[in-house]
């Protein structure tokens, strides 16, 4: 059986929010329907075919401890070595470990014990009901804002995922500062999170039962556009939104107005500088996307089709795995400044969620119309 680490590091210690998440988590939830939002299960997008068995494989017990928002599947996993922030019983990284295959590698880190032990328990389970000859997924005990004291090295990973675990750590930026750290260069943080729809008031802040719930510790989706500047990512690309229901009363009446949405972004750790805007053809062949991608609420890319993309999604294309899958007009030709007002805006994750059913609706962006 592989080996796992149980080091946290002494470097960093607990605090009463991780004291209060790793009893909520590890103690007070036994099942799913423990929980007392819909924060923590709000409805995903249609999962492909091919996640949907990957997802079967999973040992039920695992899968029965998940307490994720959504689901965060990345696209192009082939051989791809990924780490999961706040793995818990261990579900995504089991179902990621078949998508990446052999040649593969997904870690696992979480602070609660007690859900570690779950992921670990059916580790050569898997590894048999997959058909390797040695496990390709491992699990760490540690904190997410201090993955190095944890012995995850820097420039060690091709993605990083998340779900619905950042609003639980206390210093967020310490968290995408650790992330942009061990992803490689041209690295996806790939995330689903709860956001709010303003900065909190201290009293949600300090309710323990909303915290354990990822509402009372969600970033103003605002806030998470100028923390990812701060620290080097590109700007997020919202990928999906979907609102929030929070039909207990009582909670009801602590939270007010503010709303909430599960939203998925896509940071990327890629050079910066002056990008011009680029035709680009999507080549086809992801797995699960072969005749279209969808990148993100801004654009789906259709096999063969030229599409013009704003110049920061041009650079992310060009320096991070998807390279390979687009074909890039030759400079001096199509990525000419022609379409100078081409940009990615920032769209309210509200805004996206409010169109029921709708998947990127609001700010689609294709070639035909793009300099209009």
């Amino acid at each position: 059986m592989a080996q796992h680490n149980s080091a946290i590091g002494n470097d960093f210690s607990d605090s009463s929010v991780h004291a209060d998440v790793k009893d909520y988590y590890g103690k007070r939830l036994q099942k799913t329907s423990d929980l007392k939002t819909g924060a923590c299960v709000a409805p995903a997008q249609p999962l492909p075919a091919f996640i949907r068995e990957a997802l079967k494989k999973v040992h039920p017990e695992v899968s029965n401890k998940y307490y994720g928002c959504g689901l965060v599947v990345p696209e192009s996993l082939e051989g791809c070595r990924i780490l999961d922030l706040g793995c818990g019983s261990g579900r995504d990284c089991y179902m990621l470990s078949l998508l990446v295959g052999e040649k593969g590698h997904v870690t696992g880190i979480d602070m609660t014990e007690a859900q570690l032990e779950v992921a670990r328990k059916y580790m050569d389970y898997h590894t048999k009901e997959f058909g390797y000859k040695e496990p390709n997924v491992s699990f760490v005990q540690g904190y997410i804002e201090a993955l190095s004291a944890a012995g995850l090295g820097k420039n060690s990973f091709d993605i990083i995922i998340s779900n619905c675990v950042v609003n639980l750590s206390p210093d967020k930026k310490q968290v995408l500062v650790e992330a942009y750290n061990a992803l490689k260069d041209g690295g996806e943080l790939y995330f689903s999170d709860i956001y709010s729809s303003g900065r909190l008031t201290e009293e949600i802040k300090n309710h323990k039962v909303l915290w354990g719930e990822c509402l009372g510790g969600a970033l103003w989706w605002k806030d998470l556009l100028q923390l990812a500047e701060e620290v080097g990512f590109s700007q997020p690309r919202l990928v999906t939104a979907t609102v929030v229901a929070v039909d207990n009363k009582e909670l009801q009446d602590v939270l007010g107005d503010f709303k909430f949405v599960s939203a998925t972004y896509r940071l990327f750790k890629v050079p910066k500088g002056k990008t011009k805007t680029c035709q680009v053809i999507y080549n086809g062949g992801i797995t699960g996307a072969e005749d279209n991608f969808q990148f993100d609420c801004h654009y789906a890319f259709k096999t063969n089709e030229v599409v013009q993309v704003d110049g920061e999604a041009a650079g992310i294309l060009r320096h991070s795995r998807f390279a390979e899958d687009f074909t890039f007009q030759p400079p001096g030709g199509s990525c000419e400044p022609c379409c100078a007002k081409l940009r990615a805006d920032t769209v309210d994750p509200f805004d996206l969620a409010s169109l029921s059913g709708t998947r990127g609706g609001c700010c689609s962006t294709k070639s035909a119309d793009c300099c209009k």
